[in-house]
């Protein structure tokens, strides 16, 4: 269809579009809207978390876990975030990405099943479009350690491997420092340059080269990146050695491991390359479209510009909001055509094209009632219609302000699965539970009588085992205590991995971090959810006698209420919340104005769990001088009206401000928590109706000194026409008001003193010897095979291997081993002369044995036969 846009004084254009229409693509593969298509979105989750499928031979096809964050350039993905808020606030966002190299059937494919798993879960997500190396911050914001974007697709040969597999050769350029990318390149010196870092990623050994132009906080993302690598993709087990590439001296033997590998360097290195422009500058020029069809064109007539109202929507249309052109967002009303609801992904790209936007150009599809933060921010004023449908009334995680909680009838979730999916509550939690803490990096069972008990420095792994159908279904939560060790989050992750293969794959792994807790993890302990700010759990370990402890309690049934340890000073207090004062000799009850009965319900239940000593209610300003005198003092905290409010009319947003190009920009940051603040960076938190700015101890002075012009700046462009006096308060770090950190959850007071510099990173990562990485004198350790990276394209090298021919004993006393290629799916007459067809296993070198059959040998030999039968068959040694 020909797109014609038309201004307000009736004047119209069009222009043709070059590739073809969302509908010719769908009547193309209309076999995809078959019945047997619904199968795939019967798979889909649930439950809050991270879901990702790549688009193979037309077909949804899911991406493992582990290798979240890589993107093949000629393929296209969906990608599925299910967020967890506060009370019945559940939201989702779908997203589909576009590689570079991608096809344009691909990409057809990828928007038609967008748009049907929109459908699917009832019409309420939020669906964008998003394009390799242009994504949203909102993507990005998924992806905390960077984007990883790798050559190739599914044609070029794409499998999926478990994890701690070690036959890799890789070069990754790596570039940002809020949002980091690393792309695939040629592995060879001509690759590098002066500015960027590189990782040389040999499985077994990560070395990190630094670019003598590139800032700490760059070498602290690459770090983290390679981390996230070593930890996600191969388990833990792969050593990290860092270069300064200004002072390659300082590291000779990692740069014999670099020499091995990519040869001797010739020549100088390239210049550094210049980093792209800052995210787009606040946009001003706000348009409101109305899309509609006259005679069968396809007509975009202009509405309004700012400030745009909310009555200017009407809920029988369909309307595009076109955000000076670094934007484009499509509106759609609950009463619209069925076919104007489809056809939204294929008019905001028609659009794009008639006004000859970049083909990057950010989308974002809604429906009403289930409107993103970002577009209730384009509009002068919003009010939320109390509506009940789809995903309920979106309001952000953790955030202070008060949230009526949504009541629904358990019994109703499996027989209206569209419930279900809006709840995001696969069940009641009634189902089964079975906890274990990771003890010494092993797994040990939790005493029942303290399930819900969950300390800050501990790791750990729940199932949950529920029916459907008379089928059983599991979901594995690894619970990560704010003060455990990175040693015990990596145990955590690998023994998840273990459990899973117990239960042969079928466990849904939900990543949970201590503070930010699912709805679902919250029902499993019926209002008995506990967390503690720190220590164990671990039997015999006695805690220190700390004084006065203090809870803070959020939830108002048993399916949605938790007990999160504050610091027990008054400035912790909130008035919209109940809280739990313990001592030596009493458990005070502290009611603020701004709770509800329900939620006084759910504290008193709260504190009998916590203490079996006396109860006193204290109601907020009736406080007994004992109450104060347990918390230090009397002190402010957030106790501002608005906040006992049940909505705030815009939810708070975050966001990294810049001066780098001489105007005002700024990069906003998704599902914000304590630890998005950068000790570098001067950040911005709008709450509507105040504006703060805090600035890190560490930010650029050219930045602070702008800082307060940046907020006036700020509010003057705002595009919804904001006040501009609106109060401006600047917060410098470790001294925040509570009128600022009540917009946190669970805030940490003493956050800045425990996180890792980049230099501390690296000084632990010093301790690694590459040397002994067994690199068996092949590039990246190779084993035999080619580069199996989760999700990747193999593409062989070398590597050496003993003759077929020789003979090999097991009690070998020259500790030799056999190249596993040689013992792979092999019929007993094609394997060496002398090796046993029903001991393979016992041939293989100690790393070759772990990696193959994902256990250890000693533990191996204590498993049952029928079990070890089992996994040497899974390897190909049977």
């Amino acid at each position: 269809m020909e797109p014609r846009i038309q201004s307000k004084n009736g004047k119209s254009w069009s222009k043709e579009t070059a590739r073809p229409s969302l509908r010719q693509t769908q009547n193309k593969f209309s076999r995809m809207m078959n019945d047997d298509n619904q199968d795939t979105f019967r798979n889909v989750s649930r439950s809050p978390g991270l879901q990702i499928w790549t688009i193979n031979n037309m077909q949804m096809v899911p991406v493992p876990a582990q290798a979240f964050g890589n993107f093949f350039e000629g393929d296209c993905y969906i990608v599925l975030n299910i967020n967890e808020n506060k009370g019945s606030g559940q939201t989702a966002d779908i997203h589909y990405w576009i590689g570079n190299t991608s096809s344009q059937d691909e990409q057809g494919a990828a928007a038609i099943y967008t748009t049907q798993l929109d459908e699917y879960l009832g019409g309420s997500p939020v669906q964008y479009r998003e394009v390799q190396g242009s994504e949203s911050p909102r993507f990005r914001s998924y992806f905390k350690n960077g984007l990883i974007y790798k050559k190739g697709g599914v044609a070029s040969g794409f499998h999926h491997v478990d994890t701690n597999v070690y036959n890799i050769l890789r070069l990754l350029h790596v570039k940002g420092r809020k949002h980091v990318t690393a792309t695939e390149v040629d592995v060879s010196w001509k690759s590098f340059n002066k500015g960027d870092i590189f990782l040389l990623d040999m499985g077994k050994a990560i070395v990190q080269w630094n670019g003598p132009e590139s800032n700490r906080r760059e070498k602290l993302k690459a770090v983290m990146l390679a981390q996230d690598i070593r930890d996600r993709e191969r388990g833990g087990r792969a050593q990290i050695g860092v270069i300064e590439g200004g002072e390659e001296q300082s590291s000779p033997e990692l740069m014999k491991v670099m020499t091995a590998v990519l040869g001797q360097r010739s020549g100088p290195l390239q210049e550094a390359i210049p980093d792209d422009a800052p995210d787009q500058v606040q946009k001003t020029n706000v348009k409101l479209y109305h899309v509609f069809e006259n005679s069968g064109n396809l007509v975009v007539q202009e509405v309004a510009t700012q400030p745009l109202t909310q009555d200017l929507l009407n809920s029988s249309d369909c309307y595009i909001l076109d955000q000076g052109g670094s934007s484009v967002m499509v509106w759609k009303g609950k009463h619209s055509s069925k076919e104007e609801r489809r056809e939204a992904l294929n008019r905001a790209t028609g659009y794009i094209k008639a006004k000859n936007y970049p083909s990057s150009t950010t989308v974002e599809v809604m429906n009403e009632g289930g409107e993103s933060a970002m577009f209730k921010h384009l509009f002068k004023s919003w009010r939320e219609k109390g509506q009940t449908q789809g995903l309920g009334t979106t309001y952000s995680v953790g955030k202070i302000a008060k949230v009526d909680q949504v009541k629904f009838d358990v019994m109703e979730l499996h027989a209206r699965p569209e419930l279900a999916a809006q709840q995001r509550m696969v069940d009641d939690g009634s189902g089964d539970v079975k906890v274990w803490r990771i003890e010494k990096l092993e797994l040990a069972e939790v005493n029942p009588s303290t399930y819900g008990q969950f300390y800050g420095g501990d790791c750990y792994l729940v199932l949950y085992t529920y029916q459907i159908s008379n089928q059983q279904q599991y979901i594995l939560y690894m619970w990560q205590g704010r003060h455990a060790t990175k040693d015990e989050i990596t145990a955590c992750a690998y023994q998840a991995v273990n459990i899973d293969n117990k239960y042969n794959g079928a466990p849904v792994q939900v990543r949970v971090v201590m503070g930010k807790e699912p709805r679902h993890f919250l029902a499993i302990f019926k209002g008995k959810l506990i967390v503690f700010e720190g220590g164990t759990g671990r039997p015999g370990v006695i805690s220190p006698d700390s004084g006065p402890r203090l809870f803070q309690v959020r939830g108002t049934n048993e399916l949605n209420t938790k007990a999160t340890e504050v610091l027990a000073r008054a400035s912790s207090l909130n008035t919209n919340d109940v809280f739990l004062l313990k001592t030596d000799q009493m458990c005070y009850l502290w009611y603020g104005k701004g709770c509800s009965g329900d939620e006084r319900v759910m504290g008193r239940a709260m504190s009998d769990v916590l203490s079996k000593q006396d109860k006193q209610v204290v109601m907020e300003g009736q406080e007994p001088a004992e109450f104060w005198v347990a918390l230090g003092g009397k002190a402010p905290y957030a106790s501002d009206k608005r906040l006992q409010r049940e909505e705030p009319p815009h939810s708070p947003r975050l966001f990294e401000c810049s001066n780098q190009t001489g105007r005002f920009q700024m990069t906003e940051v998704e599902d914000f928590a304590q630890s998005d603040l950068d000790e570098e960076d001067v950040m911005l938190l709008d709450t509507w109706e105040e504006i703060f700015l805090w600035v890190g101890n560490l930010a650029n002075e050219y930045e602070t000194k702008e800082a307060w012009n940046s907020s006036l700046e700020y509010l003057r462009s705002h595009p919804a026409g904001r006040d501009p006096d609106t109060p401006i308060t600047f917060v410098k770090q470790g001294y925040e008001p509570p009128t600022f950190t009540g917009w946190f959850n669970a805030w940490d007071p003493h956050k800045w003193s425990g996180g890792n510099s980049y230099e501390e990173m690296k000084t632990k990562l010093s301790d690694a010897d590459l040397s002994n990485a067994n690199l068996n004198n092949s590039p990246g350790g190779v084993s035999g095979g080619g580069y199996r990276a989760p999700g990747g394209p193999v593409s062989s090298f070398p590597f050496s291997k003993p003759s077929a021919s020789m003979t090999l004993s097991p009690s070998s006393s020259s500790g030799m081993y056999l190249d596993p290629q040689l013992l792979l799916n092999k019929s007993p007459s094609e394997l060496p002369q002398g090796v046993d067809p029903t001991q393979r296993e016992v041939y293989l070198s100690d790393l070759d044995f772990e990696n193959l059959l994902g256990t250890k040998r000693a533990d191996f030999q204590r498993l049952p036969k029928w079990r070890q039968n089992d996994l040497k068959k899974k390897a190909g040694l049977f």
